[in-house]
């Protein structure tokens, strides 16, 4: 491994260490569910998503009693190239909100019973503009990785992911764009409510990024520390620390995602404990899920980020377990099952 390399050989090894899906816990809520007051089938999505509950859990009876939203919050030099409605000084506004629990996401996780917390992310110290430099350097972009691993460190036994931050929403376009190739105008969408000028300037400084950095981008982790941001970062270490510890993750938005396909470019199963919470209005969300194998939960043209989508869909997948784990079975019900 080369020096440059270096910093990222512990992401590596941990992405090479990673546990698989738990086929008898799989087996076991299989042998449940032929048993409950309903026909095989019958609740459609509800079922497999309890089944994925199992699989990564490693446990026939799965749980959410310690579900948890994180929000992580960055803030972005390129937001000085006019890319966004709003002014980098929201995200320190906006930190102030969730606190006072005055967001929206702080609504949907009282309505669902889901724990909440914020990680701030240097929001009053923007990264580098990704449009003439590297957002991260390689030690910058392991230690923010890092540190968002300690989403899953208190213990939690299903985690949302979520992100604010004003900007990302282009550097999100710019590692799409890095990763799967085609017009920077293609990845951009108006994020915040920008107006035409606004998301020109959005795809010119995709494509600048791209410009500034030809060269560096075959690696997935240069892609992230060099266009991406301290949020996708610390969501990327999130989700493989959630992998590694065997929680499943329920993933929010446009953004969000592109911290997932980082990971998913550094290995293909690298998300196969996520499930995509909903289906952003924001970009070109549809295409990557669709790159990336994910079928969202929601679709509710959404695109407000920090974590609603996600939460939202907590909120459902508790509802399938609450079926799964609290449903009669017919011997119970006194139900007759189905005829020969």
């Amino acid at each position: 491994m080369t020096d440059s390399a270096a910093p990222f050989a512990d992401i590596r090894r941990l992405i090479a260490d990673m546990p698989g899906p738990d086929a008898d816990a799989v087996a076991m809520v299989r042998a449940r569910d032929a048993t409950l007051t309903k026909p095989p089938g019958a609740l459609g999505r509800l079922e497999t998503l309890v089944e994925w509950l199992a699989a990564w859990q490693g446990k026939g009876k799965p749980s959410l009693d310690r579900p948890l939203v994180c929000v992580f919050a960055g803030s972005h030099g390129v937001v000085a190239r006019g890319v966004s409605a709003f002014p980098a000084a929201v995200n320190r506004q906006m930190l102030d909100n969730f606190a006072a629990g005055g967001g929206a996401i702080n609504q949907l996780c009282a309505a669902y019973g889901l724990g909440f917390r914020v990680f701030d992310l240097a929001v009053d110290l923007p990264t580098g503009d990704i449009c003439e430099a590297p957002a991260l350097d390689e030690r910058g972009c392991v230690a923010t990785m890092a540190f968002g691993m300690e989403a899953v460190a208190a213990g939690t036994d299903g985690l949302a992911i979520g992100e604010m931050g004003i900007g990302n929403t282009t550097v999100a376009a710019a590692i799409y764009a890095a990763l799967y190739g085609g017009d920077p105008a293609h990845w951009v969408g108006r994020g915040t409510g920008v107006d035409e000028e606004g998301l020109a300037r959005k795809a010119e400084a995709v494509r600048l990024a791209l410009q500034t950095h030809a060269g560096h981008l075959d690696d997935p982790l240069q892609v992230l520390a060099r266009l991406g941001g301290r949020e996708i970062a610390a969501m990327a270490g999130a989700i493989l620390a959630a992998r590694l510890q065997r929680v499943p993750v329920v993933l929010d938005g446009y953004v969000a995602t592109a911290a997932a396909a980082v990971l998913h470019a550094l290995d293909a199963s690298a998300l196969d404990h996520c499930v995509a919470g909903h289906l952003s209005a924001e970009g070109a969300h549809a295409e990557v899920l669709e790159r990336l194998g994910l079928t969202p939960l929601l679709s509710l043209g959404m695109r407000l980020g920090e974590a609603s989508g996600a939460a939202l869909a907590m909120g459902l997948i508790k509802g399938a377990l609450a079926c799964h784990r609290d449903m009669a079975t017919f011997e119970q019900a006194g139900v007759s099952g189905k005829a020969d």
